[in-house]
């Protein structure tokens, strides 16, 4: 095992599989990864709403990457395990017209800043944020040629926007390329379920991920392995399968859906003993709401509730 550093430029803010990896690595080693804000340093604090209007909006998203991980190819899973994240004591978030979730009621922009002291946020008085750091996007490259920009989340991971994903938590995706070819960035210091204005607290963070690849394992999407003990809700210690469409219920359904495939191909249920599970325990959540026209939808059920497993036991 080894561990390797990655600067954030040149950033990218496409997901690509032309591009050219900027790092090398062994399955089982660990990256640094310096990771610039969304806006791709354009914002800075203290800078007024007039100013955040004339930013490049080609330039958000912008991610770190690619990373090659030797031995990945289609069919193999990538497993990412968040090691440590560290933000750099600022952050902002915006309303933007024409965007978020309630764009019809907040039609006017607007830039707040916030000072981040730790593992808090006094900003906004009298509300005391939790800070809980985590990238708002990672993924791997898309199985099609060409060049598509980072919004939409997918099976590959990408702009999922799920706040499980801090410190301790682990991610797992389908690779659809030889070498997975992962990117990461969009930093949030904190974010609540839906992101309901378009930002959770955006903010440069460095994050120290480590990589396995699990050999022909099929999977049809993201799965988050959830582990927070300062989390302020019972997701923290979770199995969480993260889905994305263009329709919130039908999204919904297929997140449960896949649970209740986990938990049959995982845990031995029957298919009506997990349905069962579902309904009585599972959560069902918006992880995002505004990245439209696709949202993202987590069902997580409590590792309490469930024998421990090693979703790719290590041979």
């Amino acid at each position: 095992m080894k561990t390797h550093a990655i600067t954030a430029q040149p950033t990218h803010s496409v997901w690509d599989r032309s591009l050219p990896p900027r790092l090398h690595i062994a399955s089982g080693d660990e990256v640094e990864f310096e990771c610039v804000d969304a806006s791709n340093s354009q914002v800075y604090p203290g800078m007024s709403t007039a100013g955040y209007l004339q930013i490049d909006r080609n330039r958000i998203h912008a991610l770190t990457g690619p990373v090659w991980v030797d031995g990945a190819e289609p069919g193999d899973v990538l497993e990412i395990d968040v090691l440590a994240t560290r933000h750099a004591g600022w952050g902002w978030t915006s309303v933007v017209a024409g965007l978020g979730f309630l764009k019809e009621r907040f039609k006017e922009p607007y830039l707040f800043h916030w000072t981040l002291e730790g593992d808090a946020t006094r900003s906004l008085a009298p509300a005391v944020v939790p800070v809980r750091p985590f990238l708002g996007v990672m993924g791997v490259a898309r199985a099609d040629d060409g060049a598509f920009r980072t919004r939409p989340p997918g099976p590959f991971g990408g702009n999922l926007d799920v706040r499980e994903l801090c410190a301790g938590s682990k991610l797992y995706l389908p690779v659809y390329n030889k070498g997975a070819l992962f990117s990461c960035g969009d930093g949030h210091a904190a974010q609540g379920d839906g992101e309901v204005c378009i930002n959770g607290i955006e903010c440069p963070l460095d994050a120290t991920l480590r990589f396995r690849v699990h050999k022909h394992q099929p999977l049809a999407g993201p799965i988050v392995e959830a582990s927070d003990a300062i989390a302020p809700d019972s997701t923290a210690d979770a199995w969480v399968v993260v889905e994305t469409g263009p329709d919130l219920a039908e999204t919904a359904r297929a997140a449960t859906s896949r649970m209740i495939d986990l938990l049959v191909s995982r845990w031995g249920f029957t298919d009506v003993h997990a349905y069962l599970l579902c309904s009585v325990a599972l959560k069902l959540r918006f992880s995002q709401v505004v990245n439209e026209p696709i949202h993202t939808v987590s069902a997580a059920i409590s590792k309490q509730i469930l024998p421990n497993r090693e979703l790719f036991p290590i041979a």
